[in-house]
């Protein structure tokens, strides 16, 4: 029988429910930070597209985007060592 994360021990299959409970707060992480960057592209696009505070609004939102890119990969790492230390 294989045994690890997402597997259920007793059958074998994928066990759907633990693949929600995971997907669920990696979800909720994600959509902080993409809605911390549509406040500084939304004042962009509706407003200061051609100027420079556009372009420092622009900058700040590609900014958050990549921390949370960076966060989000630190959780999914820390977590699947956890998982898989289970």
């Amino acid at each position: 029988m294989p045994s690890g994360p997402f597997i259920d021990s007793a059958t074998g299959d994928v066990n759907t429910a633990q693949i929600i409970s995971e997907a669920v707060p990696l979800a909720k992480l994600i959509g902080v930070f993409v809605a911390g960057s549509l406040v500084p592209y939304a004042i962009v696009f509706f407003g200061s597209e051609s100027s420079a505070l556009g372009a420092l609004l622009a900058l700040l939102g590609d900014f958050i985007l990549a921390v949370g890119a960076g966060v989000v990969l630190m959780y999914v790492i820390a977590r699947g060592i956890q998982l898989a230390g289970e």
